[in-house]
């Protein structure tokens, strides 16, 4: 008798508890290192994150550094809620509005391992490697989806779904990238021996 073939939910990790918006209502510095290891997932599809940096509005690299304006205003609000804008012109990336409202501090999403959708994922990059689906700020929007449509959302509502840690990790810190202030603040952290970051630390 011939075998069913496995579904590719099946081999998808367990997802660990929901994360609400009261863990965004910390320090910038503590939401980003306990971010790795979380599974982010929009309309279902995404990964663990593995990279990310922290944004705190009193240092000249953060977008809030000068005060709110239309397109940063959502930093200034509740934390809790995604932050999306376009790069250089072309690429959209996410961010996670961390701290009291009033703050403006966020954390950026750099990379993701490919976990759930990946067929999704390839479709939408035009791209095979999954090592390279995800492995960047905008190549992770692009895969999963996100656009100016997904910020100023809460992300503990759909099309977000953020998910615990089901283990330990371990997190290792750096500086930042492709920036041309405040470049030598350590506040890019990684999950140590991944193969899906952006840029080794």
């Amino acid at each position: 008798m011939a075998q069913k073939p496995k579904s590719t939910a099946a081999t998808a990790p367990r997802l660990g508890k929901p994360l609400k918006r009261a863990f965004f209502d910390r320090s910038v510095h503590e939401v980003a290192p306990d971010l790795i290891g979380t599974t982010l997932l929009v309309d279902g599809v995404g990964g663990i994150i593995v990279e990310v940096e922290a944004y705190h509005h009193s240092e000249p690299a953060a977008h809030s550094y000068r005060g709110p304006t239309p397109r940063n205003q959502v930093m200034f609000g509740p934390p809790g809620f995604s932050y999306v804008y376009r790069s250089y012109g072309i690429h959209w990336c996410v961010n996670f509005v961390c701290e009291q409202a009033g703050s403006a501090s966020a954390v950026l999403v750099r990379a993701l391992e490919p976990t759930h959708g990946l067929a999704a994922m390839r479709r939408r990059r035009r791209l095979g490697d999954e090592h390279a689906l995800c492995s960047g700020p905008g190549k992770l929007c692009e895969a999963l989806g996100i656009t100016i449509a997904e910020s100023e959302l809460p992300l503990d509502r759909l099309p977000y779904s953020l998910h615990a840690r089901t283990g330990d990790v371990g997190v290792i810190t750096g500086v930042r990238i492709g920036l041309t202030k405040a470049v030598d603040l350590p506040w890019r952290y990684g999950l140590k021996g991944s193969k899906f970051l952006s840029k080794r630390f």
